[in-house]
């Protein structure tokens, strides 16, 4: 404790710091998203050069002996509840950035720059091998990231600590068992006795222009901020932005129903940022609590609203509008919507069901890159062979199989789990939403989505970092995470959907 300077003085120069260097960051970001989204093909070298700079500076902002003089010299006992999980969280952030060397953040910025066009151009041709040498750049150089913070750990748990510091690797592997083992059977079970509904609906011949106008109208309806956001197209569909400027992006492609779908998953995430509160932009109290929660959000929008029958009621007007679809009905198309997909190879195509599976092999994939019992150039093999294990498909080409996602191109080792826990998590959420909010199921047939929006802004969105992952589910669900919640929706849904 300081004798010489006030804590509340001293926390405010901490802010003043912080701000400057979340600044910094949001710049990088914005920088990202132009690289994926509108940047000529040869503007990488000059992109990555310029996001290794910002990288440096900011972690050179971060890691200033000033900071944490100013962590130190603060009373916590003088500090609001508020204010004391700020400290909490940029304490983390400082003592994780502490430890490592200026180059190795500014390597890994540049090499994930290059990596990212590589990857697009491997998609392209096909070609696993155009991007494998700066895939096992990434490894290694993610290894040393996680032998820098914490030598004593093993380095895939250090790095999803990065997305999910409040629940522990272990967690997320005893949710993927659960899900493996209460799914698959289930799956068997469709399989066998299922009756199994239509999607010719989705593979009709939709023009892109039909399918961005009606998307966009679905946005209006979901009362997406148009001042404050913008829709653009991507390889890969994503989130970037700040509560004053969020951009979200999707694909449009032979099936509208991907398109809608990665839309309004999209628009989960954005939604959460938008509902962040604007006077704390720049500190913990103005980010997302985590990416748990982030994905929570983006599950929640796609498949307990967007996959709901009520929501198919709702949409059919608009369908019969745009897409001249006089011979179908709310139910066929209900059905279509949630058909188990047990050939697909794709994950952001995948069902609620078979989603997971695509997790499970991802998250065995990275388990053993870092543990030493894979090799980059082993993936392709390992890959398909596990798709065949779990999803009785295996993929042709690359592309299809383990080229398919952005995630390792950006070095975000460690990820997908999150995929899985936000899945679980949505599942909870929503029944207590549903408790909360008995009309829930009129509002979604009527378009009427600004009161959900208002009741997870209100549970979730407004705190920030304020709570920590697992003090906020307990806030929301009076529990811990739990897998139950969603495996009864599974199967109430699918039997339903597919009479068993």
């Amino acid at each position: 404790m300081s004798n010489r300077r006030d804590s509340e003085k001293i926390y405010d120069e901490l802010i003043r710091r912080v701000k400057k260097i979340r600044n910094i960051g949001e710049a990088e970001e914005v920088l990202r998203w132009d690289q994926q989204v509108m940047m000529p093909e040869g503007g990488t070298p000059a992109r990555s050069r310029q996001l290794s700079t910002l990288s440096t500076v900011r972690h050179d902002l971060l890691t200033d002996e000033e900071v944490g003089k100013l962590i130190e010299d603060i009373d916590k006992e003088e500090l609001s509840d508020e204010k004391r999980a700020v400290l909490r969280e940029i304490s983390r952030e400082y003592k994780r950035a502490t430890r490592l060397p200026t180059e190795l953040v500014e390597d890994i910025s540049k090499t994930s720059s290059e990596a990212f066009s590589k990857w697009v151009e491997s998609k392209d041709r096909n070609d696993f091998s155009i991007f494998a040498p700066l895939l096992t750049d990434l490894v290694e150089l993610k290894k040393k990231y996680a032998e820098h913070i914490d030598p004593d750990s093993p380095p895939y748990q250090v790095l999803f600590e990065d997305y999910e510091p409040y629940l522990s690797l272990d967690v997320a592997q005893e949710t993927l068992k659960e899900l493996r083992d209460g799914l698959v059977p289930f799956l068997e079970e469709i399989k066998d006795f299922g009756d199994t509904p239509s999607s010719d609906i989705f593979e009709r011949d939709y023009s892109e222009t039909d399918q961005e106008r009606f998307i966009r109208s679905i946005l209006e309806d979901f009362q997406f901020e148009w001042n404050h956001a913008r829709l653009d197209t991507a390889p890969h569909p994503f989130t970037a932005g700040t509560p004053f400027d969020v951009r979200i992006t999707t694909r449009f492609g032979d099936n509208f129903l991907d398109s809608l779908l990665s839309t309004i998953h999209e628009f989960g995430h954005a939604s959460y940022t938008l509902g962040l509160p604007q006077e704390e932009y720049g500190t913990p109290l103005g980010e997302s609590r985590g990416l748990t929660f982030h994905e929570s959000q983006s599950r929640l929008w796609e498949n307990h609203i967007g996959r709901s029958r009520p929501f198919w009621e709702y949409i059919l007007p608009k369908a019969r509008d745009s897409f001249s679809l006089l011979d179908v009905s709310a139910e066929e198309l209900y059905g279509a919507v949630n058909r188990v997909q047990e050939s697909n190879l794709i994950r952001v195509e995948a069902d609620e069901l078979t989603y997971h599976m695509h997790i499970v092999l991802r998250f065995e994939i990275e388990n053993d890159l870092f543990r030493g019992n894979l090799e980059v150039e082993e993936i392709p093999g390992v890959w398909n062979e596990k798709m065949e294990k779990y999803l009785a498909v295996r993929p042709e080409k690359d592309s299809e199989g383990c080229l398919q996602d952005v995630h390792w191109s950006h070095g975000m080792f460690g990820y997908f789990p999150i995929y899985s826990l936000g899945s679980v998590l949505a599942a909870q959420i929503f029944d207590v939403m549903k408790d909360d909010f008995k009309g829930i199921e009129r509002k979604i047939r009527d378009g009427e989505f600004g009161e959900v929006r208002g009741w997870l802004t209100e549970k979730i969105h407004r705190h920030g970092k304020r709570f920590t992952t697992d003090e906020l589910i307990r806030r929301i669900t009076c529990g811990e995470l739990a897998t139950d919640n969603f495996l009864d929706y599974i199967k109430n849904k699918y039997g339903d959907v597919y009479n068993i």
